[in-house]
């Protein structure tokens, strides 16, 4: 029995690309919308946010790529990287950290993580 990963990974691989480039773009939106404009910012600790964003936005990446698995967390870090960036010099109330990409980051990294057991675990191929 093919597990919903299994059907997500077997899409053709332009809706796998749209797929992920629509998860960017609203994670774009929510790190550079004005705050105000974003519903539930500050809901947790701020750097939990982050890392629980990269840990999805890496997780789905994992999941919808079959080649070059390293590129997704490439991507990842280095988006986190802009996205600090462009918070620092936008005038929207935003802030760009150090320590919002270190979040980042080891969202990242919790991503791989979890998507080494759940090949382990055969939950993913």
């Amino acid at each position: 029995m093919r597990s919903p990963f299994d059907l997500i990974a077997g899409l053709p691989r332009p809706w796998r690309l749209a797929l992920y480039a629509a998860a960017a773009l609203v994670l774009t939106y929510m790190a550079l919308a004005p705050e105000r404009e974003v519903p539930g910012v500050e809901l947790f600790w701020d750097k939990f946010e982050h890392g629980a964003a990269w840990t999805v936005l890496t997780l789905l990446g994992l999941i919808l790529s079959t080649k070059r698995r390293w590129a997704i967390g490439v991507f990842a870090v280095v988006f986190g990287a802009v996205i600090e960036v462009l918070q620092a010099i936008m005038p929207f109330g935003r802030d760009g950290n150090l320590g919002d990409w270190i979040a980042d980051v080891i969202g990242v990294a919790a991503a791989y993580g979890l998507w080494w057991v759940a090949r382990r675990l055969r939950w993913l191929r």
